[in-house]
């Protein structure tokens, strides 16, 4: 079972924790009012309502998200050495963090680097919405993605159609204007099919620190609703050696650029 306020982000958990000090939500709390004024996930809203019917002040409910704040920030700054991250039904003997909170954990704590590599995206204007903020936020930071770019079942089509059509498509999942570097493997568009290759690693690595290896996907039904598991490990050298596995890809000329990104 999960603990309460262990599986929120770290802004979620500031931003309700200010709107409870400031006063701009007050008793009687209701899940409508925390869902928009501090973007409280259902989960939080439910604990922090059970806790205010109990008579726990607005200003305690604060001090405890806070403290919970706090204990998340340490576990990205590596205060742990690892965590199970899950999507799915959640065992009662375990403890495990959700898939989709380490994923905007790790993109709003990024300073230099965010490396991304997925089979599939869907939904990725949700998904990869915290990343481009950071982008913003911090212009320096590199974000470079790795993706599968399919040739379908008897289509015979140029590489370069193909790739425009992807292109075209992935538009769609990063509609802002400041784009990420995006990398495909160019034996996943070939004709042969004895040659053709699948790009399934799945990860992110994130300032040469953090690397989360992960079954899921970038869509909502991995993030969210499939069992998935993974690992977020504070472990600078494997980070690093994970990024230089793929840089050497690049370097070598075995991924190419995605046109237009």
């Amino acid at each position: 079972m999960k603990l309460p306020f262990t599986s929120e982000s770290v802004t979620a958990l500031r931003a309700c924790a200010s709107a409870l000090r400031s006063g701009q939500l007050a008793p009687p709390l209701s899940k409508m009012a925390l869902s928009r004024t501090a973007s409280c996930s259902d989960a939080l809203a439910a604990e922090l309502l059970r806790l205010s019917a109990e008579g726990m002040a607005p200003s305690h409910l604060a001090l405890l998200l806070d403290v919970a704040a706090e204990a998340a920030d340490a576990r990205m700054s590596g205060a742990a050495s690892a965590d199970l991250v899950w999507t799915g039904p959640e065992a009662s003997v375990s403890h495990s963090r959700d898939t989709a909170v380490v994923v905007e954990e790790l993109f709003a704590t990024a300073q230099r680097h965010v490396l991304i590599s997925t089979f599939v995206v869907h939904q990725g204007s949700r998904i990869f919405k915290p990343l481009a903020d950071r982008m913003d936020l911090v212009p320096d930071l590199r974000v470079q993605l790795f993706l599968h770019v399919a040739r379908e079942w008897r289509d015979t089509r140029d590489d370069s159609e193909l790739l425009r059509e992807f292109a075209k498509s992935f538009e769609e999942q990063w509609p802002w204007p400041k784009r990420p570097e995006v990398f495909y493997d160019p034996r996943t568009l070939s004709a042969d099919q004895a040659a053709r290759a699948t790009w399934h690693a799945k990860c992110v690595l994130v300032d040469d620190e953090l690397a989360f290896v992960t079954s899921a996907n970038f869509t909502e039904w991995a993030q969210q609703r499939n069992v998935e598991v993974g690992v977020l490990l504070r472990n600078p050298h494997l980070a690093a050696q994970l990024r230089q596995q793929f840089e050497g890809l690049i370097q070598s000329k075995q991924v190419r650029r995605l046109p237009g990104f």
